[in-house]
Order: structure tokens, then sequence, then C-alpha cells
């Protein structure tokens, strides 16, 4: 079994996760995109309150112990918050054919069955959007279809993630939306 990585474990609203990935140096490991996944198990009714502390440990206990994996994905994203589990300047374990060159983001949820468009689906959807931002800002990235990338995409997944409701341009689209109102001048977008 590989050495684990130990996560970060920290989580962040939108504002305070973009405070904190401009601190980041991406000296060792520099991502060439971003993976967009969900959960599926758990859904959304499965954690009514999101993630928490203990969910990270159960996450570390689920990767490392059973999946024998050296990391996860990089992210956990909530209908509250953003989690940073393995450090963003690393590789994660995250996409068969992937791992090596992109960011791993979860999404709570089963976007096969859960609203993707309402709800707290959809404020799961804005969060991600949000980290996904951020994470294209600072790393120089104009989001489009090679830039963001669903799990699906990657001809060794076996499984449709991040479901039927996630709409791959309608995401791009809010990405690039939130970097022109976020971040101006930082990353023009023609």
């Amino acid at each position: 079994m590989p050495a684990w990585k130990p996560i970060v474990g920290k989580s962040f609203t939108p504002a305070k996760f973009d405070d904190y990935v401009h601190t980041l140096q991406w000296t060792a490991w520099r991502p060439s995109f971003i993976v967009l996944h969900n959960t599926a198990v758990p859904a959304l009714k499965d954690r009514p309150n999101g993630f928490n502390a203990q969910s990270m440990k159960d996450f570390v206990s689920y990767y490392r112990d059973e999946q024998k994996w050296s990391a996860g994905p990089h992210l956990f994203v909530d209908d509250s918050n953003i989690w940073v589990f393995t450090p963003l300047t690393t590789p994660g374990v995250h996409s068969p054919s992937w791992n090596n060159v992109s960011l791993g983001v979860e999404m709570l949820g089963n976007y096969d069955t859960d609203a993707f468009a309402s709800g707290r689906g959809l404020q799961v959807r804005k969060n991600a959007g949000a980290a996904m931002a951020t994470l294209c800002s600072v790393l120089g990235f104009q989001p489009g279809p090679t830039i963001i990338r669903l799990h699906k995409e990657d001809k060794l997944t076996t499984h449709k993630c991040p479901g039927k409701n996630v709409i791959k341009q309608k995401v791009i689209d809010e990405v690039n939306a939130l970097i022109l109102d976020r971040h101006p001048g930082e990353h023009p977008i023609p």
C-alpha cells in the first residue's frame, strides 16, 4: 500500500476558501484541469447537515483503509462549506486516468436523483462553482470543456458520476461568470 498523504481537513466558506487558495504555492506539482464528482453515497438526504470533521475522518478510513489508496479527492463540497481534504498542491486519488494531472472536487449528493437546480443541490452547485472559480483564477485556467471535466468522461471510469442532473456547459458558464464577477482582471476571458 502506498504511503497515505495526511489530509488538510479544514472547511471554508467560499470567500475564506478564496483567501486560503491565494496563499498556496504550486511548486512541486501543478494540476492541468479539474474533475467534478458527486459522492452518490452519501446523498443529500443522508447528510442533512452536510459534512463535518467526523465525515473527513470517515473518508480517511474509507480511502486509506478500505480502498488502500494513497490519498482521496482534493475537495468535498456541501451546501454550507468547501472542505479541503487532500492538499491542493499535491496529486490526489479520484479519477483513474487523471489522478496525477487534475484536482478532484467531490460534491455531496447523488445527482442522478438529487436536484441540482434547486434546494440544497443548488447550494452545493453554487459552492462547487465558487471553489472551481477560485482554482481556475489562481491557476490561470480558462474554464472550458478541457479544464472542467466530469468524472464520467474518464475512459477508465465505470459509473456516470457526477450524475445526469449535472449539465457540464451550465457548470462551465457559471464558473466563468463567477470569475468575471469575483476576480476581474485576474483572469481575462474572451
